[in-house]
């Protein structure tokens, strides 16, 4: 299941902004980096989310993108409308929470690089002994296992598990989280024990997901505001293919990234002019970094070998 996307004229925005006015109980700002992005809803359930998820803004700011999430039995299941005009976006009956988020970073991401020249990246970015390095790769190919596998180790701190914004500052890329705690999946500790005490904390919604502090396992000191990345590792789960690790070059890279949406469908605009200066970034990310792709076809356990191996963790 997932969602569509229909861009709509700033006209239409104002309509159905008036149309739901008498819906929103709840208006909360956020500041996702640097961004003050606005939720309006009537849903108390996504509202403490929001809150446990995002830093607060101060109530004095002006909004630079909004979201609308509501319920209404007209429209049909998991709809989304964005204006990329007043970057205002409405979000009609969807019920998982991890999309309702997604999209908020994307709004944020949307006004990022077409003004200030900081991208989105949809992956996991951790600090291996002072060196950045981030996990990318397709739903199930293992990046939220993987980054959680890589965190037992005392070497490694985290930045994002999911979702961080990148820029590049003269010969370095520099990545920034932005997000105030992590969102796991119960099973986390079926794969990890280490993450049992985490779990049974954790109060887990209808898609088995919830927003906890990852403070409580790993501590203050190894959750990180920004890193500089120098090792990309591209994930997939190919049973077909015997190559567990392969290097890659930047145009090989950029290609998979191409292929694949840069492996990120939250994005809201596809236009040409997007897609170019995407492309512009993750090439010079691509050029600046080690690329590794990692095949996961093996146990959790060997993969993760494999994937310490390539960022000096043994």
């Amino acid at each position: 299941m997932t969602y569509t996307v229909e861009l709509i004229s700033i006209e239409r925005k104002e309509e159905l902004a008036e149309r739901f006015a008498g819906q929103i109980l709840y208006e909360i700002k956020s500041e996702i980096y640097g961004c003050c992005i606005k939720l309006l809803t009537g849903i108390s359930s996504v509202k403490d989310r929001w809150e446990e998820s995002f830093y607060s803004a101060s109530q004095g700011l002006r909004s630079h993108g909004r979201l609308y999430v509501l319920q209404d039995a007209s429209e049909v299941q998991n709809r989304v409308c964005y204006d990329p005009q007043s970057k205002t976006c409405f979000l009609f009956n969807v019920d998982y929470y991890g999309w309702i988020k997604s999209l908020a970073l994307s709004v944020a991401g949307d006004i990022l690089e077409d003004e200030h020249a900081i991208y989105s990246v949809h992956g996991a970015c951790l600090d291996a002994r002072g060196r950045g390095l981030c996990l990318l790769g397709g739903s199930g190919a293992g990046k939220t296992t993987h980054t959680y596998g890589l965190l037992r180790s005392p070497r490694v701190r985290v930045v994002s598990d999911d979702w961080f914004f990148a820029r590049v500052y003269g010969e370095d890329i520099l990545a920034f989280g932005s997000e105030k705690n992590f969102y796991i999946r119960a099973d986390l500790s079926d794969i990890w024990k280490e993450y049992a005490g985490l779990v049974q904390k954790a109060i887990f919604d209808q898609e088995g997901r919830s927003v906890v502090d990852l403070r409580w396992v790993i501590g203050k000191g190894r959750i990180l505001p920004l890193t500089t990345l120098e090792n990309v590792i591209i994930l997939k789960r190919d049973p077909e293919q015997k190559e567990e690790v392969r290097e890659l070059k930047p145009e090989e890279a950029l290609q998979i990234l191409e292929e694949n949406d840069y492996f990120n469908p939250h994005l809201l605009v596809q236009s040409n002019f997007k897609r170019r200066l995407r492309s512009r970034f993750f090439r010079e990310l691509l050029l600046r970094s080690s690329v590794h792709e990692v095949n996961t076809r093996g146990r959790p356990e060997e993969s993760q070998r494999l994937i310490r191996g390539l960022v000096g963790i043994e």
